[in-house]
């Protein structure tokens, strides 16, 4: 009988389920995204209105403000599809480690809790209390969006490296659920999210003030609303170049195996060269531009050091390499791209006090948040196909963590109309919400922007 329920599980279902957790995963990590760097972006606005006095950007805060209720209550939907999913799909992590990875999830569950109050209090206090208090009642949306990101990643830092419990005759024993959570991999993993949060965030605001920019050159309103968002991104950008060096680092000290596989290394040797492109075929990279000692020299600052190769994992035991070499290719070279575009601003800040003249500037920064998107889905790419085959590193094979009850293939169809569904109905009210006209202003009470906010 297990016999066969595993020959079920690794056919069809299998694939299912992986299938439908990556579109949970993917579709709701940036609506997270949204919720962890849209809160702090949207207090810098309202405090800029107060300090300044002008009214755009009270009137970017609230529009801002408006988007964050709607991406909160879609988040909140495509997070409790994800929370049923771990039980439903993934028993055998969930009925085993539960124990050991339940803080993290409970603590995210606190903290959502108070986002949702805060951001009740904030929406709808806006006219009702006095510009401070306000103000102030927004901090906790943004400490509690941080929060849950940080909680959250540490479960998944703990898949990467386990920790926090022995294992005895097959019984979990010896839990310290305060171990599991900041075990080796936390670090690294909640920065480099957190970072990445605001960098989609502030990107994919930037962007669509971008677009409006390309049909009305010269409005101040757009203006601001994509500088703001785009210079909290540009700040983040080189110091997630920096964070991710870091990543690189902990993986190739703690998972040989993903670094291989990163960089397409199918054999142990020392002095190996940084593989830029590339397919894997047959064993071994080819099309590939190979910059000398570059890996061994970027992994462990040596450009002898030794480099563990594919050829020392058991070929049941190793992630497919094209994929992962890819996914990482395209983290990299996104995120560089957006450090150069940042850098681009700067220049241009720095000559006139003003954007980049060029067109091709806005242009860009209309893409800007759809490249950090790319990158974020790439990242996690290398983060979880890199982990393969195991849910656990190490300890539990993805095979034996799935559900072994038949008709998963159904649940995948089912979940993916229900995502197609939100999709139309987001991207449908934001684009209500961004085409929206300001509503002008009395003659009496008309600034120099002549709009008052709504």
């Amino acid at each position: 009988m297990t016999t066969y329920l595993l020959a079920e599980v690794t056919g069809a279902d299998l694939a299912a389920a992986r299938m439908q957790m990556a579109l949970s995963l993917g579709w709701h990590i940036v609506i997270a995204c949204f919720g962890v760097g849209m809160p702090a972006i949207t207090l810098i606005a309202e405090w800029r209105g107060h300090r300044t006095g002008d009214v755009r950007y009270q009137l970017l805060a609230r529009r801002w403000a408006r988007a964050m209720g709607v991406l909160f209550a879609v988040g909140a939907v495509s997070g409790t599809i994800l929370s049923f999913e771990m039980g439903l799909l993934w028993p055998g992590l969930m009925g085993v480690y539960g124990q050991v990875i339940g803080l993290p999830f409970s603590m995210e569950g606190i903290a959502f809790f108070i986002e949702a109050i805060f951001l009740g209090i904030y929406l709808y206090a806006w006219d009702r209390l006095r510009p401070v208090p306000h103000l102030l009642s927004g901090v906790p949306i943004m400490i509690a969006g941080v929060a849950s990101a940080f909680f959250v990643v540490t479960a998944n830092a703990w898949m990467q490296q386990p920790t926090g419990f022995d294992e005895v005759n097959g019984r979990i024993v010896a839990v310290n659920p305060w171990a599991a959570m900041f075990n080796p991999a936390t670090p690294t993993q909640t920065v480099h999210m957190i970072l990445a949060a605001f960098m989609v965030a502030g990107f994919g605001m930037a962007g669509v003030h971008a677009v409006a920019l390309l049909r009305r050159p010269g409005d101040r309103y757009h203006r601001l609303g994509l500088l703001l968002p785009f210079t909290v991104a540009a700040i983040v950008a080189p110091v997630q170049v920096v964070v991710g060096d870091w990543s690189a680092h902990f993986v190739a000290q703690n998972q040989p195996v993903k670094l291989a596989a990163m960089e397409g290394v199918f054999r142990t040797a020392r002095g190996v060269p940084l593989s830029v492109g590339g397919v894997a075929v047959d064993g071994e990279m080819r099309y590939a531009l190979e910059i000398p000692y570059g890996l061994s020299l970027l992994a462990h600052w040596n450009p002898n050091a030794e480099i563990t190769g594919l050829n020392q994992t058991p070929p049941a035991d190793r992630p497919p390499v094209n994929v992962i070499h890819w996914a990482f290719q395209i983290m990299v070279g996104v995120g560089f791209a957006l450090v150069a575009l940042g850098a681009w601003l700067a220049v241009g800040w720095k000559r006139r006090r003003d954007l980049p003249r060029s067109p091709w500037f806005l242009r860009a920064t209309a893409v800007s948040g759809v490249a950090a998107v790319l990158a974020l889905e790439a990242g996690w790419t290398v983060t979880e196909v890199g982990r393969q085959p195991w849910t656990v590193y190490g300890v539990l094979r993805t095979s034996d963590a799935v559900n072994p009850a038949p008709g998963l293939v159904y649940g995948f169809v089912l979940v993916s109309v229900v995502y197609v569904a939100l999709t139309v109905a987001t991207v449908y009210v934001l684009r209500r919400l961004a085409r929206a006209v300001p509503v002008p202003l009395a003659p009496q009470e008309r600034d120099v922007s002549g709009y008052k906010v709504i």
